[in-house]
């Protein structure tokens, strides 16, 4: 897609699509690893299981880093999108920054989404979700990110087995989405 001169490539337009399956993306202001420690990725985490409630979405896939998050979520009403992100994003937001005695401090920049279009395209973002802890140094391995608290993927080995989530990466190898010059 070719941007105006005028538009950031950096805000792209959202698109909010009923009853369809978003691929998540939110950063933290500057970078910055406001949920560098268990019991702050934990916040975000019960944050997030709480908002998937409130707007009765279901959520596929999930990690929580430092200073970004990924999610794939179905959301039964798209125009209640930009609200399931500001309270996510308040709320969260609040509940550090009450942790920290940090009272106003903003966290979160900015939210890309993108509407999954079909099985493929599901699960290149599935994969590379369940990568990015290995991705961004957290762990070494694919296979230790059984052992990473804050990502789906051993919820889905549960669920599936270990052969099922292999042959989803050897179906489906991992890609990486991040925007040139946008590195989290």
């Amino acid at each position: 897609m070719l941007y105006p001169d005028n538009r950031n490539i950096h805000r792209p337009p959202h698109i909010y699509k009923d009853d369809i399956l978003y691929f998540i993306t939110a950063r933290t202001i500057k970078k910055e690893k406001f949920f560098n420690a268990k019991e702050k990725k934990k916040i975000l985490e019960k944050t997030l299981k709480e908002i998937l409630e409130r707007y009765c979405c279901d959520c596929f896939a999930l990690a929580i880093l430092d200073n970004h998050y990924h999610i794939i979520i179905k959301i039964k009403n798209g125009d209640d999108l930009k609200l399931f992100i500001k309270d996510l994003h308040s709320l969260s937001s609040q509940r550090l920054n009450k942790l920290e005695d940090k009272k106003g401090r903003k966290i979160w920049f900015q939210y890309w989404d993108h509407c999954i279009r079909n099985e493929k395209d599901f699960f290149l973002h599935f994969n590379y979700i369940h990568h990015n802890p290995v991705k961004h140094g957290y762990i070494k391995t694919q296979e230790e990110v059984l052992n990473y608290e804050f990502c789906s993927y051993k919820d889905w080995m549960n669920k599936k087995g270990a052969e099922w989530l292999a042959s989803s990466f050897e179906r489906y190898p991992i890609k990486d989405f991040t925007v040139e010059g946008d590195d989290f």
